[in-house]
């Protein structure tokens, strides 16, 4: 097709990516080919993506979790990458946090003719294309909006027929110990970091509660929450934590009745694949920003705890209290409350019937 080629950059964390999909696929209506440059973190979201045609993989000196010295060799190996890629233009996505101009800088220095973002900052000549936020741009949008802001603003709009939400590519085979289910609950108990956790005990306590129901129970994790998906997972659980690429985790999630997770990437996957969510979601990032984008979410967690919009990566109030007072009992009502939501949707029960939403 005709087209710009077009690089579309989110640096930072696999659910960063994810909520970038609305945007990517607005732009890859109108381009000819679309490049993805993600950090290490969010490559293997950009991956499931519809409508990258490359992942580019690139860890940016100030992004936190690949932070690294800015020197010659860096600015070169940049450089060589854009070389290779050859973009008409780049559509630089950040969060109202974030600053695209460090970024911008280097893709002029690279050649890149247009480049657009959203900047608090006057950018002077590194954005071709500057949204203000906070002006022509609302400060108060889920991410996924935001991003396609951004892109709207490039010039790129989602085609006909797409609503903007969050869409994934993901495997079709399931595990054998999940698919021999009839039904099942998918709980996740780790997050990116502490201060957006519920208590391991608090998700002992509620895989306990739904054997009790005789609801199964699938506990999902990364290689690195092994002995954390294990603890929880304990004698009545299926325990695949560590054991699931993110496109097999994306299948897990689209057959569950509900998933049960906290504000990290895995709740943004499953709002992709259109899986009814309780969200136990810490404050320490807006809800109106950050709940995951999709229909069917119960969202618990004190959202005027006093540490709200802190930001904080450990939590800074004694106990926890924001997420510690929310019990097994208050998961399992919400649940119902999913599942009497998604049957007046769908028109049927999900109960007996995970393949309803695939």
């Amino acid at each position: 097709m005709t087209g710009p080629r077009v690089l579309v950059a989110r640096l930072d964390s696999f659910g960063d990516v994810l909520v970038a999909g609305p945007a990517v696929r607005a732009v890859a209506d109108g381009a000819s080919h679309v490049t993805m440059l993600c950090g290490p973190q969010g490559a293997p979201a950009a991956d499931l993506l519809p409508g990258v045609d490359r992942v580019r993989v690139w860890a940016a000196p100030w992004v936190t979790e690949t932070a690294r010295p800015i020197d010659d060799a860096v600015l070169e190996e940049f450089r060589a990458l854009v070389a290779e890629e050859r973009p008409d233009e780049a559509v630089v996505l950040t969060s109202f946090h974030q600053s695209p101009l460090p970024l911008a800088l280097l893709l002029r220095l690279a050649g890149v003719p247009r480049v657009s973002g959203a900047s608090v900052d006057h950018p002077g000549s590194l954005l071709d294309v500057r949204l203000r936020p906070g002006e022509d741009l609302p400060e108060d949008l889920p991410e996924p909006e935001r991003a396609l802001r951004i892109a709207e603003a490039a010039g790129f709009r989602l085609p006909a027929g797409d609503d903007g939400r969050l869409v994934v590519r993901h495997d079709d085979d399931l595990p054998p110990s999940v698919a021999a289910l009839g039904r099942y609950v998918v709980v996740h108990p780790g997050a990116s970091v502490p201060a957006r956790s519920w208590p391991e005990s608090h998700h002992r306590a509620l895989v306990a509660a739904y054997a009790e129901r005789g609801v199964p129970v699938v506990v999902t994790g990364s290689p690195g929450e092994r002995a954390l998906t294990a603890s929880v997972a304990g004698d009545t659980g299926i325990d695949l934590g560590g054991r699931t690429s993110p496109a097999g985790l994306a299948a897990v999630l689209a057959r569950a009745e509900v998933v049960v997770v906290g504000n990290t990437g895995p709740a943004h996957l499953a709002a992709a694949v259109g899986a009814p969510i309780v969200s136990l979601f810490s404050p320490v990032v807006p809800a109106v920003k950050w709940a995951p984008y999709a229909p069917l979410v119960e969202l618990l967690g004190d959202q005027t705890a006093p540490c709200r919009l802190s930001r904080a990566r450990e939590c800074p109030v004694a106990g926890h209290p924001c997420l510690s007072g929310v019990g097994v009992e208050d998961v399992l009502q919400a649940h119902d409350r999913l599942l009497h939501r998604a049957e007046r949707m769908i028109g049927r029960s999900l109960r007996d019937s995970p393949e309803g939403r695939a």
